[in-house]
């Protein structure tokens, strides 16, 4: 693991090279005033030398002066290699879960990845600054401190090293139960984000149906299980001061019994002594900085291990040995296709799927909520990898493919419409990055978007807030169409597309697809019949079968399922799943 996040250190590997450095010679700067100090008594004092004393104390302030400059320059090159180490470790997330397929994604929630791309982040990072600081600092002040005292007096070192035994065995008995405690710390955080996410994104449905009072219970709930898993671990942390204070002052008043004994036996001078006061604070203050790098350790190594989660995650869409860079033409063709999700039930959501279109033909597919229609496309431009069987685009096996050049040429529109903050025009360009405005209007034409661009006081110019909040869903739904025009695809799939559009406005659509795009192989989900029936040929889905394909006046002919469909649809007879799901 550390290797693993070691290796995103980049170009700050000398900053974190230098901090420690600089942190040592602080560190011996430090240890040397003690010593400075018993000169300045028994050399200068106790013998009324004033030029002794002024020697030692510009000495000292030397000394001191040089410990402020280097600990100022060893903060400033941590603070550079940490942060930039956060930065890059956030890169290297953030590319890593680009490169995700939908598999990869399905197994982590969106909270939880901002949770480790920020709190978890951001606490490896403030360990690392703390690793590169106090690792160094705290061990060289401890060991110098304990050879000068050493030299001072062996014997009364000892009390350093009964302190030090019992301040060890405390501090293991804290850290390790309370690492585990932290790890569901930050498991918890990743339910908060997700009670927090959800509420913002769908605060128009809270308001309208009046749950403001049971959301702010169920973030309040998430709040007070992690307030009680941090008091936990807190409570467990605190008894850190009370054993360093016990330590210290134990150290203090064995000290001062036997040292009183020595100076007065003569065994030690008094400036010896005031430098063994002066080590003992440097011994315990090194074990108490010691102490709290362990508490933050405790912290951060489950942020690491949920780091590390992310980017040993390996896409489940391996690339092509020799990937084909070219897509022939739009033929779609399913061979005995079978797919289930891996992070889902474990059964099959398609079932031996085959059949094939020609390059420019159009298929409906039409079937009930939960029959597998959306599942069956994704495996198209290869969102998914089925689990039996194959599907061709062009002839090829959509694995064989380079995944950039396949899916550029095969454009989908998601059943989730989603709009970018920027404007009319920056979202089209998402379709094709270089197309000229009049390309993207004559795109908005064939999606029958211009319609109501042109009535925006700054049409194509228009601001699109975040999620396309501020445009209607039959609105947000032709964008998206015209932005995946842009493409020019060899295959267009709509994916329940049109469904908040009105009847006229679908049909207006589809012949201008008719029209304009002969050559484009279209496949279209819907839950209207009147959106697929003047397709080549439509598909019926049923619990992820194939129940019927044929053409509108086949199916009406020879499908029981598509018959009630249709009747329920032009005769009013109910809902559109109550009637496919009877059949």
């Amino acid at each position: 693991m550390l290797k693993k996040l070691a290796s995103h250190l980049g170009e700050y590997k000398s900053a974190a090279i230098i901090t420690p450095l600089l942190s040592a010679l602080e560190a011996i700067m430090d240890v040397l005033l003690p010593l400075l100090m018993s000169y300045i008594i028994d050399q200068g004092i106790e013998k009324g030398d004033m030029d002794a004393v002024i020697k030692y104390g510009l000495l000292t302030l030397l000394v001191a002066a040089c410990a402020l400059l280097l600990g100022l320059s060893a903060g400033r090159f941590a603070a550079r290699a940490s942060a930039g180490y956060a930065g890059n470790l956030r890169d290297a997330m953030f590319e890593r879960i680009q490169h995700y397929s939908f598999t990869n994604i399905d197994k982590f929630s969106t909270a939880g990845l901002v949770t480790r791309m920020t709190t978890d982040v951001t606490n490896v990072q403030n360990a690392f600054q703390m690793l590169m600081r106090m690792c160094v600092r705290a061990p060289v002040h401890l060991v110098f401190a304990l050879i000068m005292s050493i030299a001072i007096n062996p014997h009364l070192t000892g009390i350093f090293l009964v302190a030090m035994v019992f301040l060890v065995l405390v501090l293991g008995c804290i850290m390790l139960p309370t690492v585990k405690i932290f790890d569901r710390v930050f498991k918890n955080y990743d339910a908060l984000n997700a009670s927090v996410q959800e509420n913002v994104a769908d605060i128009r449905v809270v308001k309208s149906f009046v749950r403001e009072r049971h959301e702010d219970d169920k973030y309040a709930k998430a709040c007070q299980h992690l307030y009680e898993q941090f008091v936990k671990a807190e409570s467990r942390l605190s008894f850190n001061n009370p054993s360093m204070l016990v330590a210290v002052y134990g150290c203090n008043l064995a000290l001062s019994w036997f040292g009183a004994h020595y100076v007065l036996r003569g065994i030690i001078t008094t400036g010896q002594l005031n430098a063994l006061f002066g080590y003992t604070m440097n011994i315990l203050m090194s074990l108490m900085m010691l102490s709290m790098v362990f508490v933050m350790l405790s912290m951060s190594v489950a942020s690491a291990h949920r780091i590390i989660e992310v980017l040993d995650e390996a896409t489940d869409l391996p690339p092509a040995k020799n990937p084909v860079q070219q897509v022939k033409d739009g033929s779609v063709e399913f061979d005995h296709v079978t797919f289930k999700y891996k992070h889902g039930t474990g059964s099959p959501v398609l079932s031996d799927i085959t059949f094939s279109l020609k390059p420019g033909e159009t298929l409906g597919i039409i079937g009930g909520t939960g029959s597998a229609k959306s599942s069956l496309v994704q495996l198209i431009p290869r969102l998914y990898d089925v689990a039996e069987g194959c599907v061709k685009v062009g002839g090829v096996d959509v694995r064989d493919y380079n995944l950039d050049v396949l899916r550029h040429d095969v454009s989908m529109v998601l059943q989730k419409n989603v709009l970018f903050s920027g404007t009319i025009l920056d979202n089209l360009r998402w379709g094709d990055e270089k197309a000229t405005d009049a390309q993207c209007v004559e795109a908005c034409q064939l999606a029958c978007a211009d319609e109501f661009i042109e009535r925006f006081p700054d049409k194509y110019h228009t601001w699109i807030e975040q999620g396309g909040s501020n445009v209607s869903g039959g609105q947000k739904q032709r964008l998206t169409i015209a932005r995946a025009l842009l493409r020019k695809p060899k295959i267009l799939i709509l994916d329940d597309s049109t469904s908040a559009v009105d009847t006229a406005t679908d049909a207006k659509i589809r012949a201008a697809f008719r029209e304009k795009l002969p050559g484009t192989t279209r496949i279209i989900i819907a839950q209207r019949v009147s959106s697929v029936q003047d397709a080549d040929r439509i598909l019926v889905l049923d619990n992820g079968q194939i129940n019927g394909l044929g053409t509108h006046e086949e199916l009406l002919a020879t499908n029981k399922i598509y018959q009630e469909v249709y009747t329920s649809q032009t005769q009013g007879g109910g809902d559109f799943d109550k009637q496919g799901g009877e059949a």
